[in-house]
């Protein structure tokens, strides 16, 4: 009798995805020991947080840094700090993936720079730049440049490295941000899909790469995404993701080799879908959502990281992130799913999804095409706008109950939670000192870079001539580099292109945002607009005005505009002009506008130095009867300071009623006007 072979020896597994962890915070030198023990821990690649100054062009000591810095990621001001960044960390051998968009070029200068001086042979270095300005303009808000320079420092940087780093992704067209700001999965398709052409188009017009190597320029696109809780619909829009593109690059470009087309892509699961009430299912969603872009072996990602249960209340530990970790290693090492081929093939249901995403995404790229591209599309405010509206429908699905969230609007009994027993030691907390020790390094090496142990040539010259390069049409990445090695710092480098470019304030999305909750009588919405109505005529004016306001430098402005529009259909005049704006500017215009309250909104953690500065500021100006309210990600601790500050009403991730907030804030304006409360439910 012949002895079988079991069938498992003929199965050869296939080789697991990159393990990340989107890490960085405080300082260089803590970041490095973060990266150092999460590498020991099995993590196999990098993946770099910048703090918001750095994202945005500014030095640390720059106004808008304010509160800023250290917070949501690592600050890297020079070359100095890029060599401690990777201190003992060969970046020969790393695959460094770098969440850079707008400075990205200034940011791959330094590391290539730091390459150099460790020895590398920059030919294998390997990693990734973000490097996508459209989902800034759209969802992120960490853009800096008008979108033809933006295009262009893109455009620039797609054809130096094809020919000096070949194994770098320039480019990680990012879809994940567009999730989060509303966008359903043609949408998130769509936009990505018209990025990544607006993108290609500009390369092949700009005569820096020949058409024969258009192939290498294609099979270096990366792409970054999403992935939500919808299993199913997720999954196959990864599926739908790689048809797209290997139709859209044969046919639009000519590409001929399949594995120049094939569609490679990075996730990070849903951050902003994680729930602040019982934060422990954020376990469950994470696993889910991951499953999505990994069991599928023809739409399998190439590099995943996850966020930590805990991302809704403040900033992850490192044993959180270790966590997230480990639901990687399990997956890949425990169970049996590299083994197998794909698992989905052949099913009616998913094939049927999948034709129903490719030809709905199709229709909005002709759609965005006709209109001239991606930029066209971005300066007009149709991208925008459309994704406004869509999340302005999905919260009022969410408030009606259409959409269920567990423990958020069902299921909201629990018992009590070990996790967040001591909410004051279940996130990482950065030291506000911190800042004042970033800003007195860098001074430090403005006044120290010229002399011994760095001898970097003194800057000047070489920041004229990146200017000089900008005014021309030559490839920008080799003046940047100059910069890089003379010892600029990114204040300087982007204040260079600054001048020479202009900046750019991108459309909010908000005046054009189409009614998502109906005011039907007797309904929430009716009864909040009737507490608006009767609180104007009680202070004698035409129409209660609300200043939505985003200090610092927090570019995710979802929360923001959904409040500003829900306050304009409760019968607000609403002021908002966007992103970006230092205390003393919100305060000019609440006064300049004569509003009755003034909402801000911030998620990177710089609320405990701005908010007070706004409500000291309305002080002085004798303004103290405009309630101040606050909210985004503010823990328990930092909202009970605000309210002894001054603050009216602190609002966090939990409080998803957004028509009951406007409520709130209508209340807070009659008790500071010494009102009569209204015996109106809202």
């Amino acid at each position: 009798m012949t002895e079988r072979q079991p069938a498992e020896a003929k199965r050869e597994k296939d080789r697991p995805w990159l393990m990340r962890t989107y890490a960085g915070h405080s300082t260089a030198e803590a970041s490095n020991e973060l990266y150092r023990r999460n590498l020991a821990k099995g993590q196999t690649g990098l993946s770099v947080a910048f703090d918001l100054p750095t994202q945005t062009g500014y030095d640390s000591d720059h106004i808008l840094a304010r509160g800023e810095v250290g917070r949501v990621g690592v600050p890297i001001a020079h070359v100095g700090d890029m060599r401690r960044l990777f201190q003992d960390i060969p970046l020969e051998q790393m695959n460094t993936s770098m969440t850079i968009n707008a400075t990205a070029m200034w940011l791959l200068a330094l590391y290539q720079v730091v390459a150099e001086e460790q020895g590398a042979d920059i030919t294998k270095l390997q990693g990734t730049t973000q490097n996508d300005i459209v989902k800034e303009y759209l969802s992120r808000g960490t853009h800096v440049f008008p979108p033809g320079p933006s295009l262009r420092l893109t455009t620039d940087m797609i054809a130096y490295t094809v020919s000096h780093i070949p194994k770098w992704n320039p480019i990680n067209i990012c879809s994940y941000h567009l999730q989060e700001a509303g966008a359903t999965p043609v949408q998130e398709i769509a936009y990505a899909m018209s990025t990544a052409i607006a993108v290609l188009d500009a390369v092949r017009d700009s005569g820096q790469v020949p058409q024969e190597r258009m192939g290498d320029v294609v099979a270096r696109i990366s792409f970054f995404v999403n992935a939500g809780v919808r299993f199913v619909e997720e999954m196959c829009k990864m599926r739908a993701f790689g048809r797209i593109w290997d139709r859209v690059t044969r046919e639009r470009y000519g590409i001929e080799n399949p594995k120049q087309r094939r569609f490679r892509y990075g996730v990070q699961v849903n951050s902003l879908g994680l729930t602040e009430a019982q934060p422990e299912n954020n376990v469950q969603r994470i696993v889910l959502e991951m499953l999505a872009v990994t069991l599928s072996k023809d739409a399998r990602a190439r590099a995943v990281q996850l966020p930590a249960w805990n991302e809704a209340l403040g900033l992850p530990r490192p044993w959180d992130q270790q966590w997230s970790l480990r639901i990687q290693q399990v997956l890949a090492y425990e169970s049996d799913l590299l083994e197998y081929e794909d698992i989905f093939e052949g099913s009616k249901v998913i094939e049927a999804k999948v034709d129903e995403l490719v030809e709905a995404s199709f229709a909005e790229i002709d759609r965005i095409q006709e209109m001239g591209g991606a930029m066209a599309a971005v300066e007009s405010g149709y991208l925008k706008s459309q994704l406004v509206a869509s999340h302005a429908e999905r919260r009022g699905r969410i408030e009606s109950g259409q959409e269920k969230i567990i423990g958020v609007n069902m299921f909201e009994g629990t018992e009590p939670n070990p996790l967040t027993a001591d909410l004051d030691t279940a996130i990482q907390t950065v030291d506000p000192a911190v800042e004042a020790r970033v800003v007195a390094a860098l001074q430090q090496w403005r006044d120290s870079r010229y002399q011994p142990p760095f001898n970097h040539p003194r800057p000047c010259k070489a920041l004229e001539r990146l200017k000089e390069a900008a005014r021309g049409n030559e490839n920008l990445m080799e003046a940047t580099l100059e910069c890089a090695r003379a010892g600029a710092t990114t204040g300087e480098w982007a204040g260079a292109l600054r001048e020479v470019f202009g900046e750019f304030r991108a459309p909010t999305g908000v005046s054009s945002a189409p009614v998502a909750v109906p005011v039907e009588e007797g309904s929430t919405l009716a009864l909040v607009r009737r507490k608006v109505d009767l609180t104007a005529k009680d202070l004698g004016v035409g129409k209660l005005r609300f200043l939505v306001g985003k200090p610092g430098l927090d570019g995710h402005s979802n929360g923001a505009e959904q409040i500003a529009v829900r306050a304009r259909d409760a019968g607000f005049e609403v002021v908002y002009q966007g992103i970006r704006l230092t205390p003393e500017q919100i305060v000019d215009a609440a006064l300049a506008e004569d509003v009755h309250a003034v909402g801000l909104s911030i998620l990177s953690g710089s609320h405990a130095q701005l908010v007070p500065d706004v409500l000291e500021r309305l002080r002085v100006a004798g303004a103290t009867d405009i309630p101040v309210i606050a909210g985004g990600i503010i823990p328990n601790g930092d909202a009970e300071q605000l309210r002894e500050a001054g603050v009216a009403a602190v609002f966090t991730p939990k409080d998803f009623d957004i028509t009951g907030i406007i409520g709130r804030i209508v209340d807070e304006i009659r008790k500071a006007n010494k009102l009569d409360p209204l015996e109106v439910p809202a």
